[in-house]
């Protein structure tokens, strides 16, 4: 495990206010991370999946509602400043939207679409904090391999509750209630495209 240099100082949030809008910031672990807008595929996969699931689970149209379902909330968890590519609360737990930017209450779900440049990022910081503040569903995306993973925190703990990939119909919780059809996430390549990072 790396350490922390002692004399450097934490990140703050006046440091990520001066990060430009064209980038996306966080602060995980008190350190300042960067990175690009998210790239075509990746924005296409997690607008497809916020699509898929706002209609019957935010709106409960055909569905059973009782969900806020978001595209990039800033989320304050304790010092931690995330942006996750959709995070879902509870209607119980988040009744209404807060009158700040952010939101310091934590999520019951939350969906990153990793790239080549945000994986490591998003599988050890971003997970390891989402389970200190008892997030309690993750899912992965993956739109360039194609796979959807979906983890269940258990004490404490991420497991994997299930792994697809292609382009399969699937129930994955916590919205089980609902058939997810994979191929709505992603789309075929043009030939000679080069990957995106």
């Amino acid at each position: 495990m790396a350490q922390r240099d002692p004399t450097r100082r934490p990140a703050t949030y006046e440091d990520l206010l001066k990060v430009p809008d064209h980038l996306v910031a966080e602060i995980l672990d008190g350190e300042l991370h960067v990175s690009p807008r998210p790239a075509p595929r990746h924005a296409d996969a997690s607008t497809g999946l916020g699509g898929v699931l706002r209609g019957p689970f935010d709106r409960g149209r055909g569905g059973p509602g009782g969900w806020r379902i978001l595209f990039e909330p800033e989320l304050h968890l304790g010092r931690d400043v995330l942006v996750p590519d959709l995070a879902g609360w509870r209607r119980d737990r988040l009744p209404a939207l807060p009158e700040e930017a952010y939101f310091s209450v934590s999520p019951d779900w939350v969906c990153e679409v990793v790239s080549p440049s945000t994986a490591a990022i998003d599988r050890v910081k971003k997970l390891t904090i989402y389970a200190r503040e008892r997030v309690r569903h993750a899912w992965m995306i993956d739109p360039i391999a194609r796979t959807l993973e979906v983890l269940r925190l258990e004490n404490g703990r991420w497991t994997i509750a299930a792994t697809w990939s292609g382009m399969e119909t699937v129930t994955a919780e916590p919205f089980a209630s609902i058939e997810l059809d994979l191929s709505l996430l992603w789309e075929e390549p043009s030939p000679g495209l080069k990957s995106e990072v």
